[in-house]
């Protein structure tokens, strides 16, 4: 009887086909945008936190200056080499810290010449982003404490200004200062969906670049990388008070210096990406309810053509609840079909869009599930009414419709 009912829905859809499709059309926009949106967010939101805890989520950033209440920031005094040092000494649980100052440089090697990031620290900064050397060797101590004239370049600018030649032991120019290398980072590749290439920089000792470059002991930030299975809360809470202490803040007062938590960074984009997903599939949802007010429409439409056919029906023994039946259904199949579309579609828009921003896609079973159970409930709940009045027809006034 089931089956029945489905093939004489199917055959009346067929009848109307043009019809069928612009009356679907709400369910099919609505299904696919909702996926596409779900999809896209939360493999935003993967990639976004596997790029993130590739450069490590166990980091922490210091950095002079603070943010008010009011959104203003507010500068604070220059750390200095001696607050990475006294951080290092009076904390436990630190795997590296890095004191860093960093700027832009053209860097120009013969006929050669590119622009590229400084980054001035020492050897601790490439222990706490997972860097390792391919060609030659990290900095001595002995370069690092008197500030020798020497870098270690990044994949990008290896390739730029040497090719395949091995660069250890050639000298390049930096802010019209001589260089020497000394080493090559191993490539890790560009973050950030593809825009940010974390290899084109070249790395001088601090010193180097206190004395030959910015002429001053100011370092910018320091970079803080605590060991596993060490809590970076309670890190980041010790550091607060340690440089509380160094830079003489009274009790009460605000700090002139900020900490970040890379963790707390992740959980801050995971939320916003959820909001942001969430608005917009909310959005894209109204589809939904515009193409369920289609399906009453057009189903209305069909009672008042179909009046006749449904009057004989009543007047040869159908029951009203068979009538019921067939239009619920023929609502149901309308919206289903409409749903099966919206989630090819919906899927397919995910994928060809992930792959042009470059992330990977997390393609949730439950959403789909839910999408086209909706859907199927749209027809339920917007084919009732319809359905309901075609049930109710007196069949002697249906036979004398024309």
């Amino acid at each position: 009887m089931w089956w029945q009912t489905i093939l004489l829905a199917l055959r009346e859809i067929r009848r109307n086909l043009m019809r069928s499709i612009l009356t679907i059309l709400g369910i099919v926009i609505g299904v696919a945008a909702v996926i596409t949106m779900v999809t896209l967010g939360t493999g935003a939101t993967a990639s976004v936190t596997s790029e993130i805890e590739s450069l490590g989520t166990n980091l922490l950033y210091v950095q002079p200056g603070q943010r008010s209440s009011g959104g203003v920031y507010i500068f604070g005094k220059p750390f200095d080499y001696s607050d990475a040092e006294s951080i290092r000494k009076n904390i436990d649980g630190l795997a590296a810290v890095a004191p860093m100052s960093q700027g832009s440089t053209q860097a120009i090697y013969g006929n050669e010449n590119w622009y590229t990031y400084l980054y001035a620290s020492t050897n601790d900064y490439m222990t706490s982003q997972n860097m390792a050397i391919s060609l030659g060797q990290a900095f001595s101590d002995a370069e690092l404490r008197s500030g020798e004239a020497v870098c270690i370049l990044g994949a990008t600018v290896r390739e730029k200004l040497f090719g395949a030649q091995d660069p250890v032991g050639s000298k390049i120019r930096l802010t019209n200062k001589s260089f020497k290398v000394v080493g090559v980072l191993e490539a890790r590749g560009a973050v950030f969906f593809g825009s940010e290439d974390t290899d084109n920089f070249i790395m001088i000792p601090l010193r180097a670049f206190q004395q030959r470059i910015s002429g001053n002991n100011n370092v910018q930030y320091i970079m803080i990388s605590a060991q596993k299975g060490v809590s970076t809360a309670d890190v980041k809470e010790e550091i607060k008070l340690l440089m509380r202490e160094r830079r003489g803040i009274q009790e009460g007062k605000a700090d002139d210096f900020n900490v970040t938590d890379m963790k707390e960074m992740v959980a801050q984009l995971n939320t916003i990406t959820a909001i942001l997903t969430g608005v917009l599939s909310a959005i894209a949802a109204i589809s939904l309810l515009v193409g369920g007010i289609g399906i009453m429409n057009i189903m209305l439409v069909s009672v008042t053509e179909r009046t006749r056919e449904i009057g004989i029906r009543l007047a040869i023994g159908a029951l009203e609840k068979d009538v019921l039946k067939q239009f619920l259904i023929e609502a149901m199949v309308l919206t289903s079909m409409g749903g099966l579309i919206g989630i090819t579609l919906g899927v397919s828009a995910a994928a060809i869009i992930a792959h042009f921003l470059n992330f990977s896609t997390v393609f949730s079973p439950g959403i789909i599930l839910l999408a086209f159970l909706f859907s199927a409930g749209v027809g339920v709940v917007f084919g009732y009414f319809p359905a309901r009045k075609a049930a109710m027809l007196d069949p002697i006034e249906a036979l004398r419709h024309e």
